[in-house]
């Protein structure tokens, strides 16, 4: 079991590929994923993760306030945060808009661009992850960019084939599939994220660090998995095979809280998307969650956001 692909499962990941780019140097471009460019494959996205692969070629990516990275062939560069980004063929040039160079392809393909001066060419596919949750996790504790060599590690003759499965879909004018492209997604941002938490140093504590941990790692797949169960430091420390108070030294030192107020805190941003996205009931919010009573549900949301949910939700309609 590996309890990275867990809990990305848990969180409801849905991944998708919808730009094929062909530049030729020179050129520079800024973009920024948007909610319509995942139209297809996911209603109303809370947090997109973007990605670019790299499949021939080389380019420059610049986020503001960062260095700017080279990404050659065979890598892809994940943007965890989504961040408005500028990709070029050298530094120093004007760019254009990504998005009023988008060409809609015919009967349901993928969405083309075809741009530059002519000179070296850079073929790169764009794809996305989406969660309608408005706290993930995973999410908050990437930087602000990760770059992956798909020509290293394990899943690379894997992710190689996805790929050229895809690159073969588009050029018949389909758009690839999207259960292949999502599962590709997901391995991309697993990969790419055990790479940088195999970087963290060891007395980092930190949610990454517990995912690697077997016993912490399936303790966080858990809740995420069943954020309603009645879940104790008993019934979890049972289900990772140790004892209570072993879970709870353990997983308190890699995650920096215990577990019990892990559960809470997700449990607590869940309801804060529900309350802003939905018109569920106050009642509905608090099962939904986890809290045997909407009086229970109410005490926790005004002990951790100063407000109870029904004014927290008015104050936010008023804005």
């Amino acid at each position: 079991m590996d309890p990275l692909s867990d809990v990305l499962r848990a969180v409801r990941l849905t991944g998708g590929v919808f730009l094929d780019a062909r530049f030729t140097a020179s050129w520079c471009v800024t973009a920024k994923i948007t909610a319509e460019d995942c139209r297809q494959f996911l209603a109303t996205p809370a947090q997109l993760v973007a990605y670019h692969f790299v499949i021939d070629g080389r380019l420059l990516l610049s986020i503001e306030g960062q260095p700017s990275i080279e990404v050659r062939a065979g890598e892809i560069v994940l943007l965890p945060r989504n961040d408005g980004h500028m990709l070029a063929s050298a530094p120093g040039l004007k760019p254009v808009a990504a998005g009023t160079l988008i060409q809609p392809s015919a009967e349901g393909g993928l969405a083309r661009i075809f741009h530059g001066g002519g000179g070296e060419t850079t073929h790169l596919v764009c794809g996305f992850l989406a969660s309608e949750e408005g706290y993930n996790p995973l999410i908050a504790a990437l930087p602000r960019e990760l770059t992956l060599d798909v020509r290293q590690g394990m899943s690379r003759e894997w992710v190689e084939a996805s790929v050229r499965f895809a690159a073969g879909e588009l050029a018949e004018g389909r758009l690839a599939s999207s259960s292949v492209m999502s599962r590709l997604s997901e391995t991309l941002l697993v990969e790419a994220v055990r790479q940088y938490s195999s970087t963290l140093a060891d007395e980092n504590a930190g949610w990454l660090k517990g995912l690697k941990d077997p016993h912490v790692g399936r303790a966080l797949a858990l809740i995420h998995q069943n954020i309603n169960a009645p879940w104790s430091a008993e019934t979890l420390a049972s289900e990772v095979a140790l004892s209570r108070s072993a879970f709870m030294d353990r997983f308190t030192a890699f995650v920096g809280i215990p577990p019990i107020r892990y559960l809470t805190v997700w449990r607590l941003q869940t309801a804060k998307l529900h309350l802003r996205e939905t018109r569920k009931t106050i009642a509905q919010l608090a099962h939904l969650v986890g809290y045997e009573s909407e009086e229970a549900f109410s005490r926790a949301f005004k002990r951790e956001f100063g407000l109870p949910p029904a004014r927290w939700r008015d104050q936010q309609s008023m804005g």
